[in-house]
This record gives structure tokens, C-alpha cells and sequence, in this order.
């Protein structure tokens, strides 16, 4: 898991960096201006923005060395260690890491296994990470008197919520792209986004799309609520 986990940082600088810079190319501004707020579509714009350009980071990745993600959903959902595969022959344990994991699957499913998921990655990483930094600018501004910068506290909070409510807006969709990334481990099962969603729902009902949107909101509001503040921070020192 060191590669999927370790390439986060450079994802997160590629989506803030992004923001940042397409937001201040949309204002017409040198730098963020709290006194003087960019509007609210100004925002969702680089924020999806800023979502094209880290989706076209991990394709890049998958290009020329691995798929992150559908390597992380791979390795999460092996059960048993590679070694104990000997003893027990389990269908899971089938990997012994990332490069052996991309190797596995460009051997066993061709070139197109490794791209398996990456327009539902698409649907579901641009529109949402837009939603994602207009709440924080939104929560902000709302939380902090006007021309006033806001407290560590409130960073904390309004990215917290981000977090969350971008999350619940992706949950469906990453339910989606992480089965059709798991499609192909033992037989194909879907055609495609639209037949994974008709068949997910037809077998499970509705409430397939909200899988893990509990664990995910308890992860995304701490995690966003420190990301935030360091992003902030750090604009301010720098």
C-alpha cells in the first residue's frame, strides 16, 4: 500500500496548486483577497478545474507506471497475504504488491484492465471537487465577518464539512468505479457504468449507492479539516 498512500501528497499539491492558480486566473487577481471574495461559480469552476487536472495526474500514472487507485481498491479488498496463498489457495491473495499487482493485471486482463473505473473516476472527481472547495469558500465567508480572515477554528470546521458533503455527493459514484475496478478479478460482470449502476441497484436496491458513506464522512471531516488549515497557513507564510 506505500505507493497508492505515498503518492497522495503529490495529488493533493497537483488539486490545491490547481485551485489556487485557476481561481486567481478566473478573479484576475495576484493572490487570495479576503476582503474581496471570489463568487461562488468562480469557485465551482476551479474547483472542477482543479479535478481534471488530478484525474489527469492519475491516468498520466497509469500511462507510464501504475493505476493508483485501482491498485489501492485491489490491494484493500485482498484478504489474505500473498505468502498464505500457498497453503490455502485463495482466489484474493493474488498480489505481493503494487508492481506485481499492475503486472497481474496487464497479464491477465490486457491494457484495459488497468484503465477499468477511470471515467466513473472522471464523474466522479470533477463535479464534486468543485462542490467541495465552494463549501469551504461558502462556510467561510458565512462563519467570518466581511474583509476579515478567518480563524483556525473556522478553517477547521469548513473544511471539515467539505470533506464530508463532497463525499456524500461522490459516495454513489466511487460505489460504482470501485466494483467495476474489482470487475475482472474472477469474470467480467459488467458492461459498463450504466449496466454496474442497473445491476447494482437491481440486486441491492438503492441504498448500494450509500455503502461506506459513513466510514468515508468520519474520515473526510477530520482529514479535510487539517488539510484546510495547512493549505491556508502555508498560503500565508509563503
Amino acid at each position: 500500500m506505500s505507493f497508492p498512500v505515498g503518492i497522495v501528497a503529490v495529488s493533493n499539491s497537483l488539486m490545491f496548486g490547481s485551485y489556487s492558480n485557476a481561481l486567481l486566473y478566473i478573479t484576475g487577481t495576484e493572490c487570495k483577497d479576503w476582503k474581496n471574495p471570489p463568487q461562488n461559480h468562480q469557485v465551482f469552476l476551479a474547483g472542477c478545474f482543479s479535478g481534471i487536472v488530478q484525474v489527469s495526474f492519475a491516468c498520466l500514472l497509469v500511462y507510464f507506471t501504475a493505476p493508483v487507485d485501482l491498485i489501492k481498491v485491489r490491494l484493500q479488498n485482498q484478504t489474505e497475504s500473498f505468502q498464505k496463498k500457498a497453503k490455502s489457495d485463495n482466489l484474493q491473495a493474488r498480489y505481493r504488491g503494487p508492481v506485481h499487482c499492475v503486472l497481474s493485471i496487464y497479464k491477465a486482463e490486457g491494457i484495459t484492465g488497468l484503465y477499468r473505473g477511470s471515467t466513473a473516476l472522471i464523474l466522479r472527481d470533477v463535479p464534486t471537487l468543485g462542490l467541495y472547495f465552494l463549501t469551504y469558500e461558502v462556510l467561510c465567508k458565512w462563519m467570518t465577518g466581511d474583509g476579515e480572515i478567518p480563524d483556525p477554528w473556522t478553517m477547521l470546521f469548513a473544511g471539515g464539512c467539505a470533506g464530508t458533503v463532497s463525499w456524500a455527493a461522490a459516495n454513489p459514484m466511487d460505489v460504482i468505479k470501485s466494483r467495476l475496478q474489482m470487475d475482472g478479478m474472477q469474470g467480467v460482470r459488467y458492461r459498463g457504468i450504466l449496466d454496474c449502476i442497473s445491476k447494482s441497484i437491481e440486486q441491492e436496491g438503492f441504498r448500494v449507492l450509500c455503502k461506506g458513506l459513513t466510514v468515508n464522512s468520519l474520515r473526510a471531516f477530520p482529514v479535510n479539516a487539517v488539510t484546510f488549515l495547512s493549505y491556508e497557513k502555508l498560503l500565508q507564510t509563503l
